[in-house]
């Protein structure tokens, strides 16, 4: 699991406790608060169907509200699902929209910037993707004893960020054929191509890096800037983008995300390889990625196991589900809102300090409808339901851990994958696999690093596993890391370093 801010960004954590999403009490005698939304013919001119939100943001700051809601200091905000919905024609959102961290008539007293959003775009998680619509943004004094309607005009449209190219950094868009099927309209992949210094006619192998939750292939100039990602320069570097509509989709192919695995390797790398000169071949394919990113590095390397020559991954999200941030799903009767003895489950820390819990969380992302961090693994994980969406891990009311759901989870476990597969993997995967985890992840996944290591230590897999003692989840690269993860892929692709070959078509 990772942040909102991504893996590049820094970590900016306020603490708070569960008494601040308690609703606060107000007098009999209150008015009704309420948000009337309309959107212009300028977005559309006929109906809409689309989930709909009012975000509140402090009053004074710098970014629009409808870059929230942040995880780590989380605002109100309100959502409601509008069907054929009318231009011009008032939405409005009043107590019975669902609201975090409570109903409109229950939220503090106190100034906001405000900002109505529309969501349109199915491909991104995000609310400020492009091709959603936006209102401005505006005012707003909550008042209950005076109540009042506040009015939005949806007119804008986010622009979709249009990168250029460099001499070095590339950016790139391929229509999948297999996803596109898959869903029924156009699919792209997405990535950026950070190519090394020197002779561009010179054959090179390729590293794959896979970005956190909310990461995108826009993030390339970080990767080519910053000290954290200074490993594979001598390699065409490519920024893959993992992003959809119900999250991070890891590169796994599932029930409701499609065939992104084969998609990726039967379609985008083979292009990649071929228009920018990277070498086809095994050893000169590595991959690489953070939390989110880390997991997704390590399935492509297990799934396909001849297909990649080794994988680099620090701090993934659960790599086996017996400790899913201190859960075991596999348990029957786990909770995932409560521990056995009924206190409430951290999702986050800071140092040993708890600052997020599970049950807040999950009603945060209740609000925001799809696209968040914990619903993103059951798109990939869990088998549809009869209404063809993914099936619920947990109860949302309770927090009871559906065990039939959890049992479906095995095959997507990256632990029981191995061990269940020790016949033929690990002379396939030896010496390929590579994870650094800090003992003190922020979001409790240095367990499930933990345990995947002595789940696979009997079965001769050579893998590279550390566990970095005192680093969370932002701080884990350090320059002795980032040092080795550059040797070992040096070494790993030493054939295709040590004699470059020019490309003679």
């Amino acid at each position: 699991m990772i942040s909102r801010l991504t893996f590049s960004r820094r970590l900016w954590i306020a603490l708070f406790a569960l008494a601040a999403f308690a609703p606060i009490a107000h007098a009999d005698d209150a008015k009704p608060i309420r948000f009337e939304v309309k959107f212009s013919e300028s977005i559309s001119r006929t109906p809409i169907t689309a989930r709909v939100y009012v975000m509140l943001a402090p009053p004074v700051g710098m970014r629009e509200p409808r870059t929230g809601p942040d995880w780590f200091r989380p605002q109100p905000f309100f959502a409601i699902e509008a069907k054929d919905w009318k231009p011009g024609t008032p939405l409005v959102l009043d107590k019975t929209a669902a609201g975090f961290p409570t109903n409109v008539d229950t939220i503090d007293e106190k100034a906001f910037r405000a900002q109505a959003v529309v969501r349109l775009n199915q491909d991104s998680h995000s609310l400020e993707s492009d091709g959603n619509a936006y209102s401005a943004v505006q005012s707003v004094k909550i008042d209950h004893k005076a109540g009042g309607t506040f009015e939005f005009v949806v007119d804008k449209i986010a622009e979709a960020k249009k990168p250029k190219d460099t001499d070095r950094i590339k950016y790139v868009s391929l229509k999948s054929e297999k996803l596109s099927a898959f869903y029924k309209r156009p699919i792209y992949h997405r990535a950026a191509v950070l190519l090394p210094e020197g002779d561009r006619a010179i054959k090179r192998p390729a590293l794959y890096i896979i970005p956190g939750f909310g990461g995108d292939e826009t993030m390339i100039n970080q990767v080519a800037q910053r000290p954290q990602f200074a490993y594979g320069a001598d390699f065409i570097r490519v920024l893959l983008n993992p992003d959809c509509g119900t999250g991070h989709h890891v590169f796994a192919d599932s029930a409701t995300n499609g065939p992104r695995g084969e998609a990726l390797t039967t379609e985008f790398i083979p292009y990649l390889e071929k228009t920018f000169n990277a070498i086809p071949e095994p050893g000169a394919r590595l991959l690489n990625g953070h939390s989110s990113g880390g997991w997704s590095s390590l399935w492509p390397q297990v799934t396909y196991p001849s297909f990649f020559g080794g994988t680099w991954s620090s701090s993934p999200d659960p790599v086996t589900f017996s400790d899913f941030q201190q859960i075991d799903l596999y348990t029957p009767k786990m909770n995932m809102y409560r521990d056995a003895s009924g206190e409430p489950r951290p999702i986050a820390r800071m140092g040993g300090n708890p600052v997020l819990f599970y049950e807040p969380f999950a009603r945060m992302e209740e609000v925001l409808g799809y696209g968040g961090q914990l619903s993103s693994f059951e798109a990939v994980f869990s088998p549809l339901d009869d209404q063809g969406r993914p099936r619920l891990l947990w109860n949302r009311a309770t927090g009871a851990v559906d065990t039939s759901t959890a049992e479906s989870w095995r095959k997507y476990d990256i632990g029981i994958t191995l061990v269940a597969r020790c016949r033929t993997l690990p002379q396939q995967l030896k010496g390929k696999i590579h994870v650094v985890m800090g003992d003190l992840d922020t979001f409790y996944l240095n367990g499930a690093t933990a345990k995947l290591k002595e789940m696979i230590a009997p079965y001769g897999y050579d893998a590279d596993i550390k566990m970095i003692a005192g680093k969370d989840h932002f701080n884990v690269l350090t320059p002795d890391v980032v040092k080795t993860f550059d040797e070992q892929m040096k070494a790993a692709a030493k054939p295709y370093l040590a004699e470059p070959k020019k490309d003679t078509n």
